[in-house]
């Protein structure tokens, strides 16, 4: 398996797991030069489950992304598109 794809596969599936709407829910995957760009698309009642208590569960989902890019030497961004 690509490795861009395994890191998109592993964001589903974390972020799945937190949210209550994951029918609403999905990580759309670009590249923005040579980085890799993963955008979590949820529903606006799920956005705070996400984030987490100042940030630190979208930094602990970020954290383990970029470490299991990093074996594979690729370069990513992880953000939050929050939809109305």
């Amino acid at each position: 398996m690509e490795a861009a794809v395994a890191v998109q596969e592993y964001l589903e599936y974390v972020v799945a797991q937190l949210i209550k709407h994951p029918e609403d829910a999905g990580v759309l995957h670009g590249k923005k030069g040579s980085r890799h760009v993963y955008r979590i698309r949820l529903n606006p009642e799920d956005t705070g489950r996400v984030i987490g208590r100042s940030g630190k569960t979208i930094g602990a989902i970020r954290s383990l992304a970029i470490a299991a890019a990093q074996k594979n030497d690729l370069k990513i961004e992880v953000e939050l598109e929050e939809r109305e």
